[in-house]
């Protein structure tokens, strides 16, 4: 019988740790490899946000690779299998889906979503039955502004949140008016704290209106570097050095990016 490529895959793992294998890989451990699953999680996502089919294949691949590294190295402590965390994740989705799997049914995904949150923390009770804290399951390594995301994200299952749009909007404004107010000092602190409860609400009211906060400022960091790129390029072209251009100079520079990134985007729509 041919092998599937994930049994494949497998087969050359268990090659790599063999006593005559690589020397690199028989040394890991899970601890050891803990940073490499963050680190090719993150090119992974730049390969989904960048569109390109052929990266995301790649890092889909160099991603699979490491949890299937994991997953051997843990089996042959004696602790689990791969077939063990799956069926484990199999049986934690149907029990989390009671809508999909059984006959609940919701009102709203407000509700769904609600009652996800209440499973979770129950099938994580403590020796008394007591169920988990709701921020208990945060990863502490999270990013800060995906944590900023998934804490207003478990705030609201639990009705811990602004009833309107209009009251974060105008949380935001306050936000904002307290922060121009600070940064007008010479205290740091002060402005850390402003600041940080700015993108805190920003970060809220995103989330409200279906957008991440971490996604879209990435795409814009993007933007401005691919435009930046260009104003270097046009500078070359130009014969000029870019660095010792003014600031009204390169404003011009990248006012002609942005138009022919926009003339681009407009070309591209159907």
């Amino acid at each position: 019988m041919e092998k599937t490529s994930l049994s494949a895959l497998q087969d050359v793992i268990d090659r790599l740790t063999a006593p005559d294998g690589c020397p690199w890989d028989r040394e890991q451990t899970p601890l050891s490899l803990a940073d490499y699953v963050i680190e090719e999680s993150h090119e992974l996502v730049s390969a989904i946000r960048s569109g390109n089919l052929a990266d995301i294949r790649e890092e889909l691949g160099d991603v699979a690779f490491l949890l299937l590294f994991i997953a051997r190295l843990y089996e042959k402590q004696g602790h689990f299998s791969l077939d063990d965390a799956l069926d484990n994740n199999r049986a934690k989705m149907i029990r989390r889906h009671p809508h999909v799997f059984g006959d609940v049914t919701f009102e709203n995904r407000d509700e769904q979503l609600k009652t996800w949150e209440s499973i979770k923390r129950a099938e994580h009770a403590d020796a008394e039955g007591q169920p988990q804290g709701v921020f208990s399951s945060l990863p502490e390594s999270l990013p800060p502004l995906l944590k900023a995301y998934r804490i207003h994200s478990k705030a609201a299952r639990v009705g811990f949140t602004w009833p309107e749009d209009e009251e974060v909007e105008q949380q935001v404004e306050a936000e904002w008016l307290e922060w121009l107010d600070v940064s007008a000092s010479d205290d740091i602190e002060a402005q850390k704290h402003e600041l940080g409860d700015l993108l805190f609400s920003i970060t809220e009211l995103g989330r409200r209106k279906g957008i991440k906060a971490s996604e879209a400022l990435d795409f814009a960091t993007r933007r401005f570097l691919r435009r930046f790129s260009r104003m270097e390029e046009l500078a070359r072209e130009q014969g000029r050095d870019f660095p010792a251009l003014s600031l009204d100079e390169k404003d011009e520079l990248w006012n002609q990016a942005k138009a022919e990134e926009q003339a681009a985007n407009s070309q591209a729509r159907p």
